[in-house]
């Protein structure tokens, strides 16, 4: 058994301040919640150190190159502007995932743009990529780096301006890709939220590997001129709703394309699980509701690829059994989001320590032996 960690006193202190959270709005919980992160941010940086999250051998994992602490990462759509990055390796993350940055400033869609469904467990978002633009962020993030390293892996989630036509998509990512990528750890390419016009269009398989392809010749420039130690492993974020075909086309594109990882899932535009208490609201569904579609696409997706491309599991993440789902169902990372809205900054110790028991009473030795065993 492992011992009484400062996951429980951080899910107790949160219980007993989640009410106060939630009697605001949504997106003012958010910035205020942020405030106080910057603040803890600033106080690491004028430190010079962060301590390291929990290792536990049992869960470390090692992918695209990239060496992972524990397999637990902050999904893309909490930390947009890259505000933060040092504060997740101190609550606990083995990997954050910043953004989403796109090339162009934006403030997103008009507000209300964020609701919560406590009963379900779940939010409805349409903020539409509202950031800083990439030039601004790459510049604030490369000072707070260079004062002090992080200790975790950061991957910088990257998407369409809404502004730029889909056939100058792959101009507006490698836009965004040449400022973020000397700072990244790996970019996820993020063709799947369902916020901002046309951005799905680009899962299409000619699509994707027309934006892959390019952003891959970027690597290569990058290395070529120096701007790169090395290329950037390319992650892709695919949505949920997708046909069988749809899957398949995907699939075999990030196996022609050099893709690192695939992301499972992005929000749904699938409404059934809130019954008509979304009938007013729009946007992407997150949360519980979305556990078993983001298994199911993590599960086809480990069959079509035949394992060879390891997959991040995203999608109704709240306690060690919902991990240990994605993970059997092939999943070698997961991300959670919603659940830390709703669980508290103790959900990533949780998770860890449920899973190590977990293999512990399987006589499982690391958590590599289990990836896709239900797939």
């Amino acid at each position: 058994m492992i011992p009484f960690g400062a996951d429980v006193l951080w899910t107790l202190a949160y219980r007993a301040f989640r009410p106060a959270l939630f009697a605001l709005d949504p997106e003012t919980a958010h910035e205020w919640t942020f405030a106080v992160l910057r603040r803890v941010e600033a106080l690491l940086c004028r430190a010079g150190t962060v301590p390291a999250p929990a290792r536990y051998p049992a869960l470390a994992q090692r992918i695209a190159g990239i060496s992972f602490p524990n397999p637990v990462g902050l999904a893309a759509g909490l930390d947009k502007n890259a505000e933060v990055p040092h504060v997740w390796a101190l609550l606990g993350f083995g990997f954050a995932e910043l953004g989403t940055v796109t090339a162009k400033p934006q403030e997103g869609n008009p507000q209300p743009r964020l609701w919560r469904f406590p009963q379900q467990r779940a939010l409805v978002n349409r903020m539409g990529f509202n950031n800083l633009g990439a030039r601004t962020i790459a510049e604030s993030l490369a000072q707070k780096l260079a004062r002090l390293r992080s200790p975790i892996p950061l991957g910088i989630n990257i998407g369409k301006s809404r502004s730029a036509p889909a056939r100058d998509a792959p101009d507006d990512y490698a836009e965004t890709f040449q400022l973020v990528a000397p700072l990244a750890d790996y970019v996820c390419i993020n063709v799947s939220s369902p916020n901002t016009p046309g951005l799905r269009e680009l899962q299409n398989p000619a699509q994707l590997a027309r934006l892959l392809e390019r952003l891959q010749a970027e690597n290569r420039r990058g290395v070529e001129f120096g701007t790169l130690p090395s290329p950037r492993p390319l992650f892709v974020k695919v949505a949920p709703d997708l046909s069988e075909a749809d899957a398949a086309g995907i699939a075999d594109v990030v196996r022609g394309s050099g893709v690192a990882a695939l992301v499972a899932t992005n929000t749904t535009t699938d409404r059934t699980a809130l019954g008509s208490s979304s009938a007013l609201v729009e946007g992407g569904l997150s949360g519980a509701p979305l556990r078993a579609l983001s298994t199911a696409l993590v599960r086809r997706f480990f069959r079509l690829l035949e394992g060879q491309v390891p997959i991040v599991g995203v999608g109704g993440i709240f306690s060690a059994d919902d991990a240990y789902e994605k993970f059997l169902a092939g999943a070698s990372l997961v991300q959670v989001y919603t659940g830390l809205v709703y669980e508290g900054p103790g959900i990533t110790g949780a998770i860890c320590r449920g899973v190590v028991e977990r293999l512990e009473r399987e006589g499982v030795r690391h958590l590599s032996e289990i990836v896709g065993r239900n797939a």
